[in-house]
């Protein structure tokens, strides 16, 4: 009988300097990867460079990835190559996965693709954990708000509820709330908490739930500890203008300073729950170094709802805009009417507090915005890709 190597190889008196984030060159990556490299860690990206991110000449042209080079080990890859993640594992202490498809409408048509970097990309790289020898000592994953579809809320008769997808026949009605699932009444919004019903909506939240229950299997099975942190809408300077499922803050920032109207979904009093940068990188730097968080799920978030209509409001009056803005009824199969964050575990285990309000962030924001050069974002053309497949109504 041959001698027995183990696979995984572990250091417990050596603290993780050595810190691999995947997508690491993207708008979280980057400003994490900065902020890490300021608190003396060892910081390796790997990322692929995403043209609908970083544009068609990223080394050239990408702000985030210049931000980045020459301080980071960079691996221009792709989380869907073994060879790629053999690389950019060597020698990691600990990984913080970022990369993926993000996109709630785009992942309702391009379902492959989202399906083969979200899921297949997480199972190849547990696979090569599983498989080859290294010295990962933690996995932090980056889940999302995606995945409890439409969230908590309170039925006056049933009590806590979590509805179901809304139905197309009642959107079509201009009834664009939630309703409960056991009377179909109205409810009220409550807070979204880590243990409220899974249940997405999207395939890009069902592609994160996957990420989140294969990181946590495996990682159980490899006495690897996981934290997964389901960040909310996270917004800031650095954020890409041209990406056009990048979120709603860029995209209206694009159309105004364009001078160009607004089409506002529904009836404008949808929320999410926004985040600044700054308090997402905090928070992931606290998740990475309190074992407290191992094995935990923790939102990350603002717990603050704000609906559409005054993120409009807001922009328009800090870019001085005179662009008309419409409430169409129009609406995106695969969106949550509401969502805002329960994030009392993370004030607790992570001793996380936001620094930066919705007004505080959202100034920072658009002056950073001011000083951008504004090209096409390609929205149009998004929303006639989903028109065409009968995903926008």
């Amino acid at each position: 009988m041959g001698k027995y190597e183990p696979r995984r190889i572990i250091y417990p008196d050596k603290s993780m300097k050595n810190i691999l984030i995947t997508g690491g060159a993207g708008f979280i990556g980057s400003n994490l990867a900065l902020a890490l490299i300021e608190k003396g860690y060892n910081i390796t990206v790997l990322d692929n460079l995403s043209p609908q991110i970083h544009g068609i000449q990223p080394k050239e042209t990408s702000p985030l990835y210049q931000s980045i080079i020459g301080k980071v080990n960079f691996v221009h890859g792709t989380v869907t190559s073994k060879n790629d993640w053999l690389e950019a594992l060597k020698g990691q202490d600990a990984i913080i996965h970022l990369a993926a498809e993000t996109g709630t409408g785009q992942s309702m048509y391009d379902i492959k693709k989202y399906c083969d970097v979200n899921i297949g990309g997480t199972a190849l790289f547990l696979d090569v954990l599983t498989n080859h020898k290294h010295s990962i000592q933690k996995i932090v994953i980056a889940s999302s708000r995606a995945i409890y579809g439409e969230g908590k809320y309170e039925c006056d008769v049933h009590g806590v509820v979590f509805p179901e997808a809304r139905k197309d026949k009642d959107l079509q009605k201009g009834d664009f709330e939630c309703k409960c699932p056991v009377c179909a009444g109205n409810v009220h919004l409550l807070p979204t908490s880590e243990e409220s019903k899974i249940h997405p909506t999207s395939v890009y939240g069902i592609t994160k739930q996957n990420q989140e229950q294969l990181v946590f299997t495996v990682g159980k099975a490899q006495n690897i500890p996981v934290l997964a942190l389901r960040y909310q809408n996270v917004y800031g300077p650095g954020q890409s203008l041209t990406n056009p499922y990048t979120g709603i803050l860029s995209i209206f920032s694009a159309l105004i300073l364009q001078n160009k109207s607004i089409n506002i979904f529904e009836d404008g009093k949808e929320s999410r729950d926004f985040v600044y940068i700054d308090d997402v990188v905090e928070a992931t730097y606290l998740g990475l170094k309190k074992e407290k968080a191992n094995n935990l799920v923790l939102n990350i978030g603002t717990g603050v709802s704000i609906n559409v209509k005054s993120v409009v409001n807001t922009l328009l009056k800090n870019y001085n805009g005179k662009i008309d803005s419409k409430i169409s009824g129009n609406y995106r199969l695969g969106d949550i009417r509401h969502n805002f964050a329960d994030i009392k575990l993370a004030k607790e285990i992570l001793e996380f507090e936001p620094s930066f309000n919705f007004k505080q962030g959202i100034d920072n924001f658009t002056k950073w915005v001011k000083k951008q050069k504004i090209s096409s974002s390609g929205y149009e053309n998004s929303i006639q890709e989903m028109k065409l497949k009968s995903l926008l109504k």
